[in-house]
């Protein structure tokens, strides 16, 4: 179960962009255009207050200069968790083109409105979705959730505006530190990293 990344191409600090925001959107680019599936795709990890961590994969919705955005639900273990211990870490595990993003920072609240204009754009189930589920509760069945969907469906008929909830919004993860890792023959992978320090990036190379 070992592959040799022999057709990589290397990561020059010369060939790196002048900032991880207009790097990170080329290597996006590079992502959807090789055909991946949910380039998107993220795997955010948070930690309790006492220190124990979780993650799971998120869908990236949007980034910027502020960092980078994904909605969950605020009552969720991993809403819980970035409210009370704002400090993250996300992975792009870009497999087939051998490569990865590594970013680590803080997390702060999207403003609401944020959250408003993104809720309107979501499919209609999806809405309703966000009502029915005390994301991360244990439920009895997975009728409990289909009813609860159900009582959504007929509270909001097809063709109302479905509001999002209160304890529904986004999370920004601003970022300290945005490594970018290439895969390279015999395990010498390139590791560049932006480090913000003192309010000035850094480059940084990373030993393998």
């Amino acid at each position: 179960m070992r592959r040799d990344y022999i057709s990589s191409t290397g990561l020059d600090e010369a060939d790196l962009a002048p900032d991880w925001l207009t790097q990170f959107g080329r290597w996006m680019a590079d992502a959807i255009t090789a055909g991946l599936p949910e380039p998107n795709a993220m795997v955010f990890a948070t930690a309790a207050p006492d220190g124990r961590p979780s993650a799971r994969t998120v869908l990236l919705k949007a980034y910027d200069a502020r960092g980078f955005t994904l909605y969950t639900n605020y009552e969720s273990r991993k809403g819980r968790e970035a409210l009370a211990n704002p400090y993250a870490s996300l992975v792009f595990p870009w497999f087939p083109i051998h490569r990865q993003v590594v970013v680590c920072g803080t997390v702060e609240r999207v403003d609401r409105a944020d959250t408003e204009a993104y809720f309107a754009l979501r499919p209609r189930g999806a809405r309703l979705g966000a009502w029915a589920s005390p994301q991360s509760s244990v439920v009895e069945s997975r009728a409990e959730l289909d009813e609860a969907w159900a009582e959504m469906d007929r509270r909001w008929p097809e063709g109302d505006e479905v509001p999002p909830p209160e304890r529904w919004g986004g999370l920004r993860v601003v970022p300290e530190t945005v490594e970018f890792w290439q895969g390279r023959e015999s395990r010498l992978h390139d590791r560049l990293r932006f480090r913000c320090t003192d309010g000035s990036w850094v480059v940084e190379r990373l030993a393998p």
